[in-house]
């Protein structure tokens, strides 16, 4: 059976070997436990690819692989870096290219393709869950926020990016512009506006009661589910997915809630949210060809149409 390799570039390198649209054997990932601060944030562009091309052939095993897909944060195209926010030193970096020549051995020959890390989820999606005729979307929260869409189409497509505030004091993005649902939502620009806690902690004081950790929560909230919305006036209804890094930040009910109050024009509600948490924080990453597929041991609340909860499913 052909084999292939998939690699997910985040907060950390997870590499993956599969068969038949299946992870094969246990993840390889860089750095093995969290670090309190990003070894990427500060590698070189020829590092990274240095990185991934270890973690590969550990992976690999030796054995001769036909193909390496790479998600990577940022806008690609052909293969190139054009523009990453949470990797500045990659921009204009033609990661497929360098991979490709750092190849040896065995891996020599095998064909590398780079897509947005966002967009290498929602295909992922798509697959696992049988619904490649259907139109896809996907967010993914980390220390930016992405957005994939399934079928790929021509475009920016930077949906955390979006522009959720006119408020000018919301200068937090990683990009640098005003009023982007990555300058809320994302870790590092949480940790810009909380210099005194981890997001984790803004969380926890939130639910603890703390009123400027709170008002700060649902700010979370209300711009996702803007930028949502957006979405759905711009395209149309469909399934989103919620996923990544710190998923679990997210309150499912009242993101559903918070959306429904935004979109009512009666064609644009059809609209379905997935949301879905990993088994641990660290382990949330998964290779582009199965990116999205739960673990068993996780859950994932599926809100139906005009924000009437489903049953909470095991898979």
């Amino acid at each position: 059976m052909r084999r292939t390799v998939g690699v997910l570039v985040m907060e950390h390198i997870a590499v993956g070997s599969v068969e038949g649209h299946k992870v094969v054997g246990p993840l390889s990932i860089f750095p093995e436990k969290p670090q309190s601060l990003d070894p990427l944030q500060s590698m070189p562009a020829e590092g990274i690819v240095d990185c991934i091309r270890q973690q590969v052939d550990k992976v690999a095993g030796g054995e001769k692989i036909a193909a390496i897909g790479i998600g990577f944060p940022g806008i690609i195209r052909g293969g190139v870096v054009e523009d990453s926010p949470n990797f500045h030193q990659a921009k204009g970096f033609a990661l497929q290219g360098a991979l490709s020549a750092a190849l040896g051995a065995k891996l020599a020959g095998a064909q590398v393709r780079v897509f947005n890390d966002a967009d290498v989820m929602a295909a992922g999606i798509a697959a696992t869950q049988g619904k490649l005729n259907k139109l896809m979307r996907v967010w993914t929260l980390g220390n930016g926020v992405g957005f994939g869409r399934y079928p790929s189409s021509e475009g920016i497509w930077e949906g955390g990016h979006s522009v959720v505030t006119l408020d000018a004091k919301e200068n937090f993005c990683g990009c640098g512009g005003r009023g982007h649902l990555e300058g809320i939502l994302g870790l590092r620009s949480m940790r810009l506006r909380f210099l005194d806690l981890e997001p984790e902690e803004v969380f926890e004081n939130a639910r603890a009661g703390d009123a400027r950790c709170a008002e700060f929560v649902m700010l979370c909230h209300r711009a996702l589910a803007a930028a949502t919305a957006t979405s759905i006036h711009m395209e149309g209804p469909g399934m989103f997915f919620v996923t990544g890094p710190d998923v679990l930040f997210i309150d499912i009910g009242l993101l559903d809630r918070l959306l429904h109050e935004m979109v009512k024009m009666s064609p644009c509600r059809a609209a379905v949210l997935k949301l879905s948490p990993p088994a641990t924080k660290w382990e949330s990453s998964a290779p582009p060809s199965t990116p999205t597929a739960p673990r068993r041991t996780s859950p994932a609340w599926t809100l139906t149409p005009y924000g009437t909860p489903a049953r909470k499913e095991k898979r």
